[in-house]
């Protein structure tokens, strides 16, 4: 194509002078980018490439670079440019100039409709863009003029060709919509405009997709086409034949999975649940397609057993309050429930071979949400009907917890055990859910279950079985007192009868009564029995208190054995009266005060240093569990177990008060040992998580401590226990004023340690990070003070980013996504992304790009989920920006496979597992990993 004098906004902005924007220079930056092995070299040529395409003399080379004699490498960089251009300096074109940039575009896209394709896409955007700068008013039918010009017939390309380059360039447009920088009030505007022209693109797509000479490569295009189209809400009836369409493809190998995310983009529009007809409708489609997800399970074939799973629950999930609503069809609403159950019970062991199960849970609890949340009347109808099957959900649940043989188990990866750890915990919160809908009788179920396996003698039962049933009653009696159930003596009664043969169901076993060990030594049983029973021990708690007090002093047992020792002391002590704790509380500790004072006169050594710890230790354990207040108790019980009611202060904070000073005077002595500071500070940290509300009054001459310890040296112990205080203590106001300055203070001092260099201190960043987070969630005030550096801590954070230290990243992570969220409320914090923000996605870029262990790309999944969440119009302008950077964030990728991470990150604001998966994809491509031996346990 010939090139044009005057181009397109070649009047615009003032060039650089100093900056020779040519198009050999702009190949030779090119090339250097691609090829020179020098680091400082390639940043210098993708920075100059970035002002190159800002500049006006881009309208001039982006043409010619799109010449047939250029490698796609040069000619994807002409069709960015033209993108950007448009895109971004659209009030630099004349108006007059619209149309023969129009047809350019065309002319263009039409040439590379049988050349390279990540080009032809790059064009397609561009061209996009400019639509939308220009619908309504400038091009009020752009495109059925679109559809039109492709469709003509005096085409120099063949039809398929062109037909592929249309619905590229239809599928393009909605997603180009949803990344625009366009004004809101504009947005509107072609937002209404873009669902008339919808009119235009869906008889077209169901023409291409039920026409029996389309060939597969045009019917996958046309349900991706039609997957973008429906993002922007279109109503669900217009959906109908197009959906059907896509239904009738799931039966194609090959258009299955474009299928499956078209159907599912289609019935989880937030406004489907407007169209219930439509969605009944939909109900006999998705039944229609159990015999394909038996045939798919039997076949061992776990895509389409997944994709049909998708498509289930999408449907159940997001509308089950819509269909529940429609009483007469409560058979068809039934039905669909019933697939979903098969799909919970799917056979095989999650996730080695299933990964399809753990996609219903959700299902569960909105199901049970919606049926409770109907009035009187229409509660008791569904409770009837779904009673039953929230029964039989138990018995899939527990069947799909169970272990698999050991055989099986030992061949597991360590990644696969911790995922079927995870998924364990997932059922047993379900199992908890449910037990609302089910109650009592879901404990006497499981119990009768116990009671038949263990007593049958028809049939040996398996170690799976029993441990499974263990872990269902565990998981139950972690949220509700089974005190008074007349389940629980039964099921003491049964466990001797079961067989141990196995460290997992003894684990269960030792759990389920109270051991965390399998070697049960006396003093983890008496923890046990003060625990478990400290109400019916007061007439004895004289004895065990002097027994325990003998046997602390002789030092009969390890250290990890005292600890358990004042932790039992402190079970029992909880349930007396208040004077008669501190009468006790003076006689146990008393020794050991008497001992800590001598301690703290003498000069510090290795020796009286562990006497030190073990005597905090001591302290520290006994206030974990010594609480009067009952926080977990607070039942309605029999009268002989009413419980003691607290007179006068809390007799741990009477402790704490009146060793105060000596404690003081210890760390005085021994503040640059960690060790010390760390039990100092583990001494108030569990009395804080023990005594919540009641340890108040030692708040301000703690902070005042902890502020002093921390300028002096900084370590993270402390800055744990200061995260502990602004937990419970922050959103109260008469506690705000000591935690808001010793929170300002840490901080400060934190700061100056990043200025110094902070990488030999990750467990400082890490606690940091982790109090950051604390103080957004719990007082997102503490971010408003004018003397909090919010600049200065992102940065930080950011830096934190590229620890090599796991937990260190994760705790930066956790702070980035408690922080994106408050954009909108705390003011310092929007400013300070929307100027830095670019800068955190460039690192997280980085990290996926290969920088950071692959364990934690979840984490930084998290952060580009939340980003997208709250921030989604920065986001879509910088993540196009930082991937057009050729080579970034990993020379193995092609543009293609870096603008179709863009667009799928950009279109996923809902579901966070969907992310994770797109990044775990991304970051096997940036690694040359794809597809090899590697990712099999990722």
């Amino acid at each position: 194509m010939e090139r044009r004098e005057e181009q397109p906004g070649a009047a615009g902005a003032g060039a650089a002078p100093a900056l020779d924007f040519t198009v050999e220079n702009v190949e030779k930056a090119l090339h250097q980018l691609y090829y020179d092995p020098n680091i400082e070299n390639k940043n210098l040529a993708q920075k100059w490439l970035m002002q190159a395409q800002a500049s006006p003399q881009a309208w001039h080379f982006s043409w010619q670079l799109l010449q047939p004699d250029k490698v796609p490498e040069i000619q994807y960089f002409g069709a960015s440019a033209l993108h950007i251009k448009i895109s971004r300096y659209w009030s630099d074109i004349p108006t007059d100039q619209y149309e023969s940039l129009k047809a350019q575009l065309f002319t263009q896209i039409t040439r590379f409709a049988s050349g390279s394709k990540i080009v032809l896409t790059r064009l397609c955007v561009a061209l996009a863009s400019l639509a939308l700068s220009m619908m309504p008013d400038a091009w009020p039918c752009a495109v059925a003029d679109m559809v039109r010009l492709f469709q003509a017939e005096d085409s120099p390309v063949d039809s398929q060709g062109r037909c592929l380059a249309l619905l590229e360039l239809l599928t393009v447009l909605p997603e180009e919509f949803q990344t625009s920088r366009l004004p809101q009030y504009r947005k509107s505007l072609v937002r209404t405009s873009l669902a008339v022209e919808c009119g235009a693109v869906f008889p077209l797509l169901e023409q291409l997709l039920q026409q029996p000479s389309s060939p597969s490569c045009v019917r996958q295009k046309v349900l991706k086409c039609f997957s973008s189209w429906v993002q922007l809400e279109v109503p669900l009836q217009d959906c109908e034949a197009l959906i059907q369409a896509a239904f009738a493809a799931l039966q194609d190998s090959e258009l299955f999975d474009s299928s499956v995310e078209a159907i599912v983009n289609a019935i989880s529009q937030p406004d489907a649940q407007r169209y219930v007809n439509t969605l009944l409708k939909l109900i006999p489609l998705v039944l229609g397609l159990q015999d394909q997800l038996r045939q798919a399970v039997q076949n061992g074939d776990m895509e389409t057993s997944h994709g049909i799973c998708r498509i289930a629950v999408a449907l159940g999930e997001n509308h089950s309050r819509a269909l529940l609503d429609q009483v007469e069809h409560w058979q068809s609403f039934l039905a669909l429930v019933n697939m979903i159950m098969f799909c919970t019970g799917i056979p095989g062991h999650f996730p080695v071979n299933e990964t399809t199960s753990s996609l219903t849970l959700t299902f569960w609890y909105t199901l049970q949400d919606d049926i409770l949340s109907f009035e009187a009347e229409k509660q008791a109808v569904y409770q009837q009907v779904y009673r039953p099957v929230y029964f039989q959900l138990v018995d899939v649940l527990l069947h799909k917890a169970q272990f698999p043989s050991d055989e099986e188990y030992g061949f597991w990866s360590s990644d696969e055990k911790e995922q079927f750890r995870i998924y364990r915990v997932d059922i047993s919160d379900t199992l908890m859910y449910v037990y609302e809908m089910l109650g009592a009788e879901l404990l006497s179920n499981l119990y009768d279950k116990l009671g038949r396996l263990l007593t049958s003698s028809e049939e040996p039962y398996s170690w799976q079985h029993t441990e499974a049933l263990l872990y269902g009653f565990q998981s139950i009696a972690e949220t509700i007192d089974v005190n008074y159930s007349d389940v629980v003596p039964g099921l003491i009664g049964l466990i001797p009868r079961i067989s141990i043969s196995n460290v997992q169901l003894a684990d269960t076993v030792m759990f389920t009564i109270g051991n965390p060990e399998l070697s049960i030594s006396s003093v983890s049983t008496l923890k046990k029995i003060c625990r478990e029973c400290k109400y019916d021990l007061p007439p004895y708690a004289a004895n065990i208190v002097a027994v325990s007090q003998d046997v602390l002093m002789k030092q009969i047992h390890k250290t990890s054995q005292c600890m358990w020792l004042m932790q039992a002391l402190g079970f029992l002590l909880s349930a007396l009266q208040v004077e008669e704790i501190l009468k006790n509380l003076h006689s146990l500790i008393s020794p050991y005060i008497q001992q800590l004072e001598k301690l703290a006169e003498e000069i510090p050594n290795p020796s009286n240093k562990l006497a030190i710890v073990h005597i905090l230790g001591l302290l520290s354990n006994l206030f974990t569990t010594l609480d009067v207040s009952h926080h977990e108790d607070d039942h309605e019980g029999p009268e002989l177990r009413k419980l003691p009611v607290p007179q006068g202060p809390n007799p741990v904070v009477v402790v704490l008060q009146q060793v105060f000073q000596l404690i003081q005077k210890v760390l005085s002595k021994w503040l640059n040992d960690a060790q010390v500071v760390e039990a100092v500070c583990a001494i108030f940290e569990k009395s804080v998580k023990t005594l919540l509300d009641d340890f108040a009054p030692m708040v301000p001459q703690l902070c005042e401590m902890l502020g002093r310890m921390y300028s002096t040296i900084p370590q993270a112990s402390a800055l744990d226990l200061t995260r502990q205080l602004v937990h419970i203590f922050a959103h109260e106001p008469a506690h705000f004023p000591p935690i808001e300055a010793l929170f300002l203070l840490v901080t400060s001092v934190t700061l100056t340690l990043f200025q110094q260099g902070p990488r030999d201190h990750p467990d400082i960043v890490d606690s940091f990070m982790q109090l950051l987070a604390q103080a957004l969630k719990r007082k997102p005030d503490l971010f408003l003070c004018e003397r909090l550096d919010v600049k200065a801590v992102f940065q930080c954070a950011v830096l934190a980013l590229k620890f090599p230290e796991a937990p260190t990243v994760k705790a930066s992570c956790g702070f980035f996504t408690e922080l994106l969220p408050r954009c909108g409320e705390v003011e310092p914090v929007g400013k300070v992304v929307q100027e830095d923000g670019r800068m955190l996605l460039i690192a997280v870029l980085e990290a996926i790009g290969g920088q950071a262990s692959r364990s934690l790309m979840d984490c930084f999944a998290d952060i580009l989920f939340a980003l997208n969440k709250h921030c989604f119009s920065l986001l879509s302008v910088w993540i196009k920006e930082a991937l057009q950077a050729p080579g970034f964030p990993s020379a193995r990728l092609s543009p293609e496979q870096k603008d179709t991470f863009s667009q799928q990150i950009l279109r996923e604001r809902v579901n966070k597992r969907r992310v994770k998966e797109m990044v775990k994809e991304f970051t096997l491509l940036c690694r040359g990993l794809h597809g090899t031996d590697y990712t099999a346990d990722y």
